[in-house]
């Protein structure tokens, strides 16, 4: 069972994610990996970039929800709440340190 998390049901159904940071791409930047908005849909860099788009989305538009945008990784992480949700037996579950 998740923890109270209101943010975590989105609603909104993410396209697939970029396979780049539009936001280091146009400053001629690098990114280490990537995450993707579960509210919107952008894709940006990691905060183990240079650059931390995905953190500065979030703080710039108070969408709580990512997602890794890494092939092969499925997790979710909520910014208000920090909570890392991993997928389980019976949908998403939290992992707690």
């Amino acid at each position: 069972m998740l923890p109270r998390c209101e943010h975590f049901e989105t609603g909104f159904e993410a396209p697939a994610p970029l396979g780049v940071c539009p936001t280091c791409v146009e400053m001629g930047s690098r990114w280490h990996h990537l995450r993707q908005c579960l509210n919107c849909g952008l894709t940006q860099c990691c905060d183990d970039s240079p650059n931390r788009h995905m953190s500065a989305h979030n703080r710039a538009t108070g969408h709580p929800m990512m997602r890794s945008a890494q092939p092969g990784e499925d997790w979710r992480w909520c910014f208000p709440d920090e909570l890392f949700f991993v997928p389980g037996p019976d949908g998403y579950e939290v992992i707690e340190d």
